[in-house]
């Protein structure tokens, strides 16, 4: 266990849209891997490849949120059950991908496929698409805000030069306000640092 624990803020997703096509005994899969951050994006995507191909038998997905990777869901769209978003899903889990929506859309070719065929084509489909992708590798990262005093300016402009954080806001008014976000794994030595400055304080979540 010890061994991962310089790679639990990092997580793996796809860089962009990427599509795969596979086919069995006439049927077609049409699988699309999407980059996706929240449920209502994945609800937006649905919708749109449902109009895309609304002459198709099924509309099957699965899709995998977060950097904890425990927001997912399946769903067979009217195949038997588990023969569908199941096997989409376990090619998600097995690529150890996140933040991903996959769809795949069956054409029905005339010839029924069975359970086990069924699994095998929607694994394949999803496969084809995870292939196609570009996994890339994205940290977690924590966001820290805090407020200080003018004249200390140069102590905390120092620590951000040398610790590398991204800026995301800073305001100069009675007080200076300034919200950095870093590397979860760097984000101790960085708030540790802070602490140090005079008169800053941080703003907690309220």
């Amino acid at each position: 266990m010890y061994l991962c624990s310089m790679s639990e803020d990092t997580y793996k997703t796809i860089s962009a849209p990427a599509e795969g096509i596979y086919t069995e005994k006439r049927s077609k899969f049409i699988a699309i891997a999407l980059p996706v951050r929240t449920v209502d994006e994945v609800k937006s995507h649905l919708e749109t490849y449902q109009k895309k191909y609304y002459d198709a038998r099924h509309v099957c997905y699965a899709y995998m949120l977060g950097a904890e990777r425990k927001d997912f869901r399946a769903n067979d769209n009217g195949e038997p059950s588990g023969t569908a978003g199941k096997p989409i899903l376990g090619q998600i889990n097995s690529n150890e991908l996140t933040d991903i929506l996959i769809i795949v859309v069956r054409y029905f070719g005339g010839i029924k496929l069975g359970t086990s065929g069924l699994i095998v084509a929607y694994k394949a489909a999803a496969a084809e698409a995870i292939t196609a992708a570009e996994i890339i590798e994205k940290t977690v990262d924590e966001t820290v805000t805090f407020l200080f005093e003018y004249p200390f300016m140069n102590d905390v402009m120092r620590i951000v030069k040398e610790e590398e954080p991204e800026i995301l806001e800073q305001s100069y008014d009675m007080d200076c306000r300034m919200a950095l976000r870093i590397r979860k794994s760097m984000m101790p030595k960085l708030r540790a640092r802070l602490e140090k400055v005079e008169t800053l304080r941080f703003e907690e979540d309220a």
